[in-house]
């Protein structure tokens, strides 16, 4: 979203684009006293994570479970952050309860799937590129292709709609959501993915999307017993200075991996060399789950396969610095 101009008030170019990291302390300021050198940490970061180096406050730094590895770690912080958030705190998903998210096969649908598992008696509608339905059609309760009416589809299995929607799309997906809730449903916006209708953001997308939506009264959310919010966690942590709320559902997740309750997704590690093909990949929706840039990796344009092989063998097993979108 970042390399497609799709997050406002974006610094200048040139700049470190990249949101999380994830690697080991080697410096601490004079004041913070929760960290030391050599800690293995996550970190969430308003641009620059993807180098080598990290300057972080330690605020937004996480002590990371003993059992994670770098890679899970790197890809967990926004995903599961938010998935949580969605779900309980703005959802305020309980049991029988059902749920309708776009883009499930990505890193914050993926964290969404596992979350309802944890909850008993989900349904779980989910929308995904077509591509990628094999792999995931276990995670959820029923798929849909996004190209095909799924509201209609949806409202085939549940003539009464949904309890609540997760929206990572806008546009007029946004007005099919607000569609398919049932009375007490809740409407969540969460991203904008449609305003992307190729390499960058274009006026034309932007408007259209917004276009597209229906003014919705208040009024009519009071008659019909329904309610619509938004989801930012960029703004929510480095904006709003939600830290300690923050943390709180940070260890909440923590606790749950250590449980063995959830597990961050990884599609496939990659070398920084080799982010234009991952950038690519993200692109063209062939990603499940999340894409990790690892530092210390070779790229496998310039190795030699038995070397590739190597290295990869060497990553999945103990890993040490990563980035990740």
């Amino acid at each position: 979203m970042a390399r497609q101009g799709c997050i406002d008030n974006a610094p200048r170019t040139p700049l470190v684009i990249g949101f999380q990291c994830a690697g080991d302390v080697e410096a601490v300021g004079d004041n913070v006293t929760d960290f030391n050198i050599g800690d293995r940490v996550i970190a969430l970061t308003d641009y620059h994570a993807w180098a080598e180096v990290v300057s972080v406050p330690a605020q937004t730094v996480y002590h990371m479970p003993t059992g994670m590895n770098y890679h899970e770690g790197a890809a967990f912080p926004l995903n599961w952050l938010s998935a949580y958030i969605l779900l309980f705190d703005q959802g305020g998903l309980r049991p029988g309860q059902s749920v309708l998210v776009h883009s499930v096969g990505g890193g914050v649908g993926q964290a969404i799937a596992q979350l309802c598992k944890t909850v008993d008696d989900v349904t779980l509608y989910g929308t995904a590129s077509h591509n990628k339905h094999e792999q995931i059609k276990n995670d959820v309760t029923y798929l849909y292709d996004h190209v095909v009416d799924y509201a209609q589809e949806i409202r085939k299995a549940s003539p009464d709609g949904v309890d609540l929607v997760l929206d990572s799309l806008c546009g007029e997906d946004a007005n099919k959501g607000i569609g398919l809730l049932k009375p007490m449903g809740r409407y969540v916006l969460y991203g904008s993915s449609n305003i992307v209708t190729g390499e960058t953001k274009s006026i034309f997308s932007v408007a259209k999307a917004w276009w597209q939506i229906d003014k919705i009264s208040p009024i009519k959310l009071y008659d019909e017993n329904k309610s619509i919010s938004g989801f930012n966690l960029r703004q929510l942590l480095f904006h709003q200075g939600k830290h300690a709320y923050v943390r709180d559902v940070m260890n909440i997740l923590f606790k749950m991996y250590n449980q063995g309750k959830i597990k961050p997704v990884i599609d496939s590690v990659v070398a920084f060399e080799d982010i234009g093909e991952a950038m690519q990949k993200m692109h063209d929706r062939k990603n499940v789950g999340s894409i990790v840039l690892d530092p210390t990796m070779t790229s496998s344009k310039n190795a030699a396969p038995e070397t590739v092989n190597q290295n990869e063998a060497e990553h999945k097993a103990d890993d040490t610095n990563a980035e990740t979108k």
